[in-house]
């Protein structure tokens, strides 16, 4: 409802010309706002995590082994490449491999009867890899990308981690110091899954936006539309069936499924060629058809396939 919701509102307001005035004043404010949903649905979530309970687990190192793995077979996959139209569909596909788990995958995973202080962990650890690996591979895609190991790095760390680590620690600051407002927060069942559809209309707009405003030709979005949509099927898949080994089916595959695509949509634009960032555009969406699916067999069976 909230894809549908963000795609109609887009449509209406570009559509209609007596929206256009307030289409450009209100679009500013809702994309400022995305941070502060994020920090919001965040908190809500650690504030029903104990930190004691986030620690590594085995599933977690090898999705993460897995993740370098088929990023450095795409990597060479692009290499072996000549034609461009081509090589923008793989670094499409690159930009949603080497992408980190999204942040907003505790809550998903909470509510499909996953671990949700594990899916944090695995988060952190997820950053920590992508802003590893995108310093070493990306100045390799892109020939002419000026980029140290330290600079990208720092850049990365400060964009996501940072992200992350704010609102796990005013949880636990008002779990700690201010215990009244934290009972409150967990007594508020759904707060942080209606935060998450909030934030994911916002989104599907922009989303919708970049993809038609994109630079290439239909026959080329096409093929990244469909690269995107494989690419996240077989980490859904493969993530499910890593973790499935190890008990943790529902982590597994939201930790190698569930991407931070607005990050990856920077990262594209930022150290690739821009028209790559289509992928990650439509990647949002197949991600989050794949989470409203999940969600309702769970409320509709009390099972996730």
């Amino acid at each position: 409802m909230s894809m549908i919701l963000g795609a109609v509102v887009y449509f209406v307001f570009t559509n209609v010309p007596v929206l256009d005035a307030p289409s450009q004043l209100f679009a500013p404010i809702l994309l400022s706002l995305m941070p502060w949903l994020l920090f919001a649905m965040l908190f809500v979530t650690f504030c029903k995590v104990e930190i004691r309970d986030m620690k590594p687990e085995r599933w977690q190192v090898y999705l993460l082994l897995l993740q370098v793995v088929m990023t450095v077979a795409v990597l060479l996959l692009i290499l072996s490449v000549k034609d461009i139209d081509t090589k923008y569909v793989i670094e499409g596909i690159l930009a949603c491999t080497i992408c980190p788990t999204a942040s907003a995958a505790a809550v998903i995973t909470g509510k499909l009867g996953g671990n949700a202080a594990s899916m944090t962990t695995y988060t952190f650890l997820s950053n920590f890899i992508t802003a590893l690996l995108v310093p070493f591979f990306f100045p390799m895609v892109e020939k002419g990308v000026e980029i140290t190991f330290l600079d990208a790095f720092i850049t990365i760390f400060n964009k996501v981690v940072i992200i992350l680590i704010l609102p796990l620690f005013a949880a636990w600051a008002v779990r700690r110091w201010w215990k009244s407002f934290h009972q409150w927060v967990c007594n508020q069942r759904d707060l942080a899954f209606y935060i998450w559809g909030c934030s994911l209309s916002i989104l599907m707009g922009q989303t919708i936006k970049n993809i038609i405003s994109a630079d290439v030709s239909a026959s080329v979005e096409i093929w990244i539309a469909v690269s995107a949509f494989v690419t996240c099927v077989i980490q859904f898949i493969l993530g499910k069936t890593v973790g499935g080994i190890f008990g943790a089916r529902i982590n597994g595959g939201q930790a190698l499924g569930q991407k931070n695509t607005v990050f990856a949509i920077w990262m594209t634009y930022t150290y690739l060629n821009p028209v790559a960032s289509v992928a990650p555009g439509c990647y949002v969406v197949w991600q989050n058809i794949v989470n409203s699916w999940q969600l309702w067999t769970k409320r509709k069976y009390d099972k996730v396939f």
